[in-house]
């Protein structure tokens, strides 16, 4: 017996006779309604883990088979066999791999679509340009993927830049590719206005948080205040001549959240309340995380707010992570969106990989 059968011998059981009873009532026709959209939700997320330990138990009395053909007197067959066992041996492990991220514990809110907020940091005027421009790569990353990428509010500057901004994005797997975006984003640069050509440097702060719904988080009416002012365009300048814009309060956790995008009330209150249960929610992820992971610091990093995670450097045309030691020499791509996925890519992999080796 194997390593890997050691190992998850008893997990894969289980996972396959599960699998085997879901497809067996689901093919009775006597399951209906709730139990069985859970049960049809069930079996869709066992199906690739079982596909793949079906391929790996054929690949394995394969090996067997050609083991023994490499073993036996016709020269020709023993060399067909030997050939097969090559591309044998690479495939198990891949097999091995893929029914291992399977079985990694899921991430809840993986599935759930985002909230985006990004805000200026130090740097001033410089700082709040930078967070548009991200702002903006992210518009772009989420048009490629074929997202929904909604403003909820804007405070821009009066010179184009953003002190803060935050959107909704919607679409398939929008947190986990997104999460690990949350951060402090450092850019280096010569500001248009620096007459002496100097390299500055400045900040701007990501946080994604899973959107949550109603089901995920309970928000008492009598633990809200809500202020309606009128909405304001950059520079004070009235954009509305109603009083549509809407401040929202959360007294037990003195939260503060408000949205003016909208010229409807009803609507700029409903943004709000939108953002506010995603930060409630996402008080309430990490809290669980930390319990359930106190010893435990992946290497893509905690989503610590306050954690620099990743250098812009327009001068020499450079994207670095700092947690994964990858650079991109195609800044232009990466805040046009385009190549963003690389990053994005390595970062899921990268956690991927960590989680794994804490299986073995």
């Amino acid at each position: 017996m194997s390593d890997f059968e050691t190992r998850f011998g008893e997990p894969l059981a289980r996972v396959m006779l599960r699998y085997d009873e879901l497809r067996d009532q689901l093919a009775s026709g006597t399951l209906s309604g709730e139990v069985f959209v859970r049960s049809s939700q069930e079996y869709a997320e066992l199906e690739p883990v079982a596909t793949a330990i079906a391929e790996l138990r054929r690949a394995r009395a394969d090996m067997a088979d050609l083991q023994a053909m490499a073993e036996g007197d016709d020269a020709e067959m023993a060399t067909l066999a030997r050939d097969e066992l090559v591309e044998a041996d690479r495939r198990i492990p891949e097999l091995e791999r893929r029914i291992m991220l399977a079985l990694l514990p899921k991430d809840e809110a993986d599935e759930k679509n985002a909230i985006l907020e990004v805000r200026a940091g130090t740097g001033g005027d410089e700082a709040a340009l930078f967070a548009a421009e991200l702002f903006e790569m992210y518009r772009r990353y989420a048009g490629i993927q074929g997202w929904r990428f909604e403003t909820i509010e804007v405070n821009e500057t009066g010179l184009g830049g953003y002190k803060e901004a935050s959107a909704s994005i919607t679409g398939r797997n929008v947190f986990r590719r997104l999460k690990f975006e949350s951060g402090v984003h450092r850019v280096q640069r010569v500001p248009e206005t620096e007459a002496g050509g100097r390299i500055h440097t400045s900040a701007a702060t990501v946080a994604v948080l899973p959107e949550a719904e109603e089901v995920d988080i309970h928000i008492e009416e009598k633990d809200l205040r809500i202020d309606v002012f009128r909405s304001q365009g950059s520079g004070g300048q009235s954009v509305n001549t109603t009083d549509s814009a809407v401040r929202i309060t959360h007294l037990p956790t003195n939260i503060v959240v408000q949205c003016q995008d909208e010229k409807s009330q009803h609507k700029n209150k409903a943004k709000a309340l939108k953002v506010l249960r995603a930060r409630l929610y996402e008080i309430e992820r990490q809290r669980r995380d930390s319990e359930r992971a106190a010893s435990r610091r992946t290497q893509v990093g905690s989503g610590d707010r306050s954690e620099r995670i990743r250098t812009y450097n327009f001068p020499q045309g450079r994207v670095t992570d700092h947690r994964i030691n990858l650079t991109l020499y195609k800044i232009d791509k990466v805040m046009a969106g385009e190549a963003l996925d690389e990053l994005v890519d390595a970062l899921v992999a990268s956690d991927e990989a960590e989680r794994l080796a804490e299986l073995q």
